[in-house]
């Protein structure tokens, strides 16, 4: 792969917000919060759904998987991003830059997984712009209350990005009148070393939280030593019929950057570094201001977001640097009316989405800066019928401005998503669903910067057909749910190996197909035990041109999650265990290479509650297997562009509430 694309993830900078500016805010918000005024009463917990407003209990997100903040707990998770795979379900490889975030991938979009979801935190879009994958560790793990994991195209209500579909993170709100806190300290193998703190505070109309993090490691491979430090704060005004809200945060990472290995060195030694001295880094801040306000049957809600990134990234093994400054604007107002008559409910909603987006490269091989502009309106309406049947459709229309500084190219785009949903419960504890509809991708500019086009050109949009077929089987306490679904793509946006002569660039793929089946199941065995598991099979491969038939590159064929979890009195375990099958690596297009092997890892934790104490032992890759899911290069025969997983681990933990 070129060198741009492998920058793009590695990140680094220098802070641009001081740390201590966030401190003062807190401090500031505290003393307001003093003067609160003692009349109003909130809003109720604020969930929210599929609809990008609070959940209204009649319009559940249909067939959504649910993580709870007592599922992470339990299983002793420390990052959002581990959530989402463990108990989520959702496969994810190993990073090429900084090892807590894991590149996602929800329908077999390979190296491109993260660019085909679009990730939330309370509704407002985390995922990027750029070839990267979502900062999801520099949430607070102990402010989130639960994440919903949404399948299949979403583009009309996220846009450009979310065929495979949303994630949406939710956080904890406090209540009024009242506190609460919490302390955590780790230490375990491989240097690990950590703490965070969290306190939550609410008064009659006003509450603030606040969370600090800290996490030091030298990990399993050498020059892998990463370092991670997190604040963040949310300040909120509220009365029965509105609410209003202020959230900051800052991320601050340093790590090695190992390299990739042969074949010959990733048997002799995977945990070697090829690449001794490369190092990496990002800044990431953001600040956040959010309103939501009834008027009778109507909602309006609206958020007004900007992020800062300082990545940076020094290779002294080829003699590179780069620097990127990377700058985003996004404003989503919408508005909603809920209407019911007799034994049906209509919802209603309409918004717009603006943003804009803009990098400025300093890089020793070559500056490129680029920006984007966006601006969208879509149209959602879902009716239900006596409580039994559910209609939705949407429809979207984006335009797009991409803009190079070089002169590469600047172009206008317009594209439309649109969907229709259907669900029906013949029984009480069955309940049938259908989707179809089209969303879309467009190229980043990352993307843009390196192709085999001619100048002035950019890649195509990406379109997608979607089309799934499920039931929802079951109570709360045992249910299944299994999903077909097929993905028909036109343009599909990928890093090639094989273009521009064999140099690789990225491209638009001939059609493609990605289609397969989902399923999954959680039972409450007795009071003290409890079963998840979550399988996907999953068929993607090319439809036309000259590889037609064959499967597409870093695509499990199938993947398999099951834990258990048990919980009596005072204590609680946890074992989990996933098993990822075979794929191809990464430049074999033409399906002619050997296949990287499968693997199957074992974690567990077992925690003691004393008093207002948890103390904890937990333990990744039990067996310390030796296995990798990042492989690109199989030329003649050899393998190369390993990037080996982690070995066995252990961290104990304390944790103590107030």
């Amino acid at each position: 792969m070129h060198i741009a694309y492998f920058q793009a993830r590695c990140g680094g900078s220098r802070p641009r917000f001081a740390l201590r500016t966030l401190s003062a805010l807190i401090l500031s918000a505290l003393a307001v919060a003093g003067h609160a005024a003692d009349t109003a009463q909130p809003l109720s917990a604020v969930v929210v759904s599929a609809s990008r407003f609070p959940n209204d209990p009649t319009f559940p997100p249909v067939a959504a998987t649910v993580i709870t903040a007592e599922q992470i707990r339990d299983a002793g998770i420390d990052n959002a991003n581990e959530a989402i795979r463990k108990l989520g379900g959702v496969y994810g490889r190993q990073s090429l830059a900084g090892p807590r975030d894991f590149p996602l991938d929800l329908r077999g979009f390979g190296p491109n997984g993260d660019q085909n979801m679009v990730i939330l935190l309370d509704g407002v879009r985390i995922s990027e712009n750029e070839l990267s994958t979502p900062l999801l560790s520099s949430i607070p793990i102990d402010s989130i209350e639960r994440i919903e994991i949404v399948r299949g195209g979403s583009s009309v209500l996220y846009g450009s990005g979310a065929t495979g579909g949303s994630i949406q993170i939710i956080t904890r709100r406090p209540q009024a009148n009242s506190g609460h806190g919490s302390l955590v300290g780790e230490v375990g193998s491989q240097g690990q070393r950590g703490a965070r703190a969290q306190v939550s505070r609410g008064w009659d109309n006003m509450s603030i939280d606040a969370s600090y993090a800290k996490s030091r490691s030298d990990n399993w491979r050498d020059n892998a030593q990463s370092s991670q430090e997190n604040l963040s704060t949310t300040v909120q005004w509220f009365a029965s019929d509105w609410r209003f809200g202020l959230r900051a945060s800052l991320a601050r990472s340093d790590f090695g950057l190992p390299g990739s290995l042969s074949q010959a060195q990733y048997e002799a030694n995977p945990r070697q570094s090829t690449k001794p001295q490369d190092r990496g880094s990002y800044d990431n801040d953001s600040v956040t201001a959010f309103l939501e306000r009834r008027f009778g049957a109507f909602d309006v809600a609206a958020e007004l977001a900007h992020r800062e990134k300082f990545s940076r990234a020094n290779y002294l093994s080829s003699g590179s640097s780069a620097q990127v400054n990377i700058r985003g604007t996004q404003f989503s107002p919408r508005l909603r009316h809920v209407l019911t008559q007799g034994d049906w409910k209509n919802e209603a909603i309409a918004g717009i989405d603006l943003a804009e987006w803009t990098a400025y490269n300093n890089a020793s091989y070559g500056d490129s800066d680029a920006a984007q502009r966006s601006k969208a309106l879509y149209l959602r309406d879902e009716i239900e019928f006596a409580r039994n049947a559910r209609l939705a459709g949407g429809v979207r229309r984006e335009l797009f401005t991409q803009q190079s500084d070089s002169g590469q190219y600047d172009r206008n785009s317009a594209v439309h998503a649109w969907d229709l949903q259907a669900s029906y419960a013949p029984l009480p504890l069955l309940r049938a669903f259908a989707k179809t509809g089209q969303s879309y991708r467009l190229a980043t500019p990352d993307e843009n910067g390196y192709t085999a086009l001619p100048t002035g050109a950019v890649l195509k949009p990406q379109v997608s057909h979607d089309l799934e077929l499920g039931a929802t089987v079951g109570n709360s306490g045992r249910q299944v749910t299994v999903r077909w679904f097929r993905h028909r793509l036109r343009d599909e946006l990928y890093y090639d190996p094989t273009a521009n002569g064999g140099f690789g660039a990225n491209s638009n793929l001939a059609p493609t197909r990605h289609q397969g089946v989902e399923v999954e199941g959680r039972m409450q065995l007795s009071e003290t035990l409890a079963l998840n598991a979550s399988y996907q099979h999953i068929d993607a491969r090319f439809e036309d041109g000259a590889n037609s038939g064959k499967q597409l590159a870093l695509v499990p064929a199938n993947t398999l999650s099951t834990r258990i979890s048990w919980k009596s009195g005072q204590q609680s375990a946890d074992v989990g265990a996933r098993w990822v099958d075979r794929q191809r690596m990464g430049n074999d297009f033409a399906n002619t290479c050997a296949r990287m092997p499968s693997f199957t890892t074992f974690d567990a934790r077992y925690a003691l509650r004393v008093s207002a104490w948890e103390l904890a032992v937990t333990g990744t890759n039990l067996a310390d297997r030796k296995y990798y899911s990042q492989a690109y290069d199989c030329s003649g025969g050899a393998v190369s562009g390993i990037y080996p997983e982690d070995g066995r681990a252990v961290k104990f933990t304390a944790r103590y509430d107030f």
